[in-house]
């Protein structure tokens, strides 16, 4: 039988750099993906309600968002860069069987980037008129999201790349896939956790300016925060149980690394609860950090898992070629402080204009 997986390039250095930088740049972009989905979503509750101390709230977020997106995007590309490196011959391979969706996601991105500016400029002059324009905002993440997940559940399986014989103009989903639903409710729902959670680390900011908002975007940031997570335990559950038995088997002392991992990410869920039942901000932050991390090596030890008959370990050349790693770190550096710059010149003009 002959396999539909490419021949995988060549890598310049082993493979554990990048799947070492995979692992830490992943959940940065998972935080900022999570907060922009979390202030959008109560931007437009507030919104919706008529009473003045949640609109402000919803004009505070509203400033908030379009520097979220721009931040999610920005972290979302060295993740991505990494897969494709470490996976390309699946991910490309599968990318071309959802062509048509997976392109569209640069257009549907330039709506989402002009609805959150849209909204957060003319956010007076609009008034209610607004909401339709975060709802699409919010619907169009959605969408986005979801041919994410379309993605990479499809490079996963080969064997569901026979589709593109019968589907060669692109425009395919993999929606027989059974972990796909399960897979997209529990990222979307523990974004929507976790992004209340980063709007209650917002409204800290908020105090001196106006108590009554930071008092409210505390209070329902939390609140999210914790129902959601709980939403989120059901719905990992699913997915858990939607995994073949041989994946399923890893997390259950097949792997015992694996396993050890799915036994702290437990115990940390239950101390978010906790945290997060006693309004404990800090403590709820900190261990959220470390249990995006930890489902990060889970999702990490579940792609192994399918890839495991089909993956052919790409051979590192005689001369390994260190410059691109050192190129990326120095410019990562660099990133990072001019980003830890601009946002303190963001709250210092903020504290200024209040």
């Amino acid at each position: 039988m002959i396999s539909l997986v490419p021949t995988p390039d060549q890598l310049p250095m082993a493979r554990g750099y990048f799947d070492a930088l995979l692992l830490l740049t992943f959940p940065l972009h998972l935080l900022f993906m999570n907060a922009m989905i979390g202030s959008a979503l109560i931007a437009f509750w507030s919104h919706w309600r008529k009473d003045p101390v949640s609109e402000r709230l919803a004009y505070q977020l509203a400033k908030a968002l379009p520097l979220l997106i721009a931040f999610t995007i920005n972290l979302g590309v060295a993740p991505l860069l990494f897969a494709q490196v470490i996976f390309g011959h699946y991910i490309y391979s599968s990318s071309v069987i959802i062509g048509v969706f997976w392109l569209s996601i640069v257009p549907v991105l330039l709506v989402v980037y002009f609805g959150a500016y849209l909204y957060d400029f003319k956010f007076w002059s609009m008034g209610r008129k607004g909401l339709p324009v975060l709802g699409l905002v919010i619907v169009l993440i959605g969408c986005i999201g979801f041919v994410f997940s379309n993605n990479m559940t499809l490079m996963l399986d080969p064997e569901a790349w026979k589709a593109y014989f019968t589907h060669s103009g692109g425009a395919y989903l993999n929606l027989n896939e059974p972990t796909l639903y399960p897979r997209y409710l529990h990222m979307m729902i523990g974004a929507t956790a976790v992004g209340g959670l980063a709007v209650a680390c917002l409204s800290r900011l908020w105090v001196k300016k106006d108590v009554e908002v930071a008092s409210l975007g505390l209070n329902t940031g939390m609140r999210l925060f914790f129902v959601a997570t709980c939403a989120q335990l059901v719905a990992g559950i699913w997915f858990l149980l939607s995994l073949p038995v041989d994946i399923m088997k890893i997390f259950m002392g097949r792997s015992p690394l694996a396993s050890a991992v799915f036994i702290v990410a437990l115990v940390v869920v239950i101390m978010v609860l906790i945290s997060a039942w006693q309004r404990k901000l800090v403590v709820s932050a900190g261990l959220t950090v470390v249990l995006v991390y930890l489902m990060t090596f889970m999702r990490a030890f579940v792609r192994e898992g399918y890839l495991a008959k089909t993956y052919v370990t790409q051979t590192v050349e005689s001369n390994p070629d260190y410059s691109p790693l050192a190129l990326f770190v120095i410019t990562l550096v660099i990133g990072l402080v001019l980003i830890a710059w601009m946002i303190k010149v963001t709250l210092n003009t903020d504290e200024g204009a209040s």
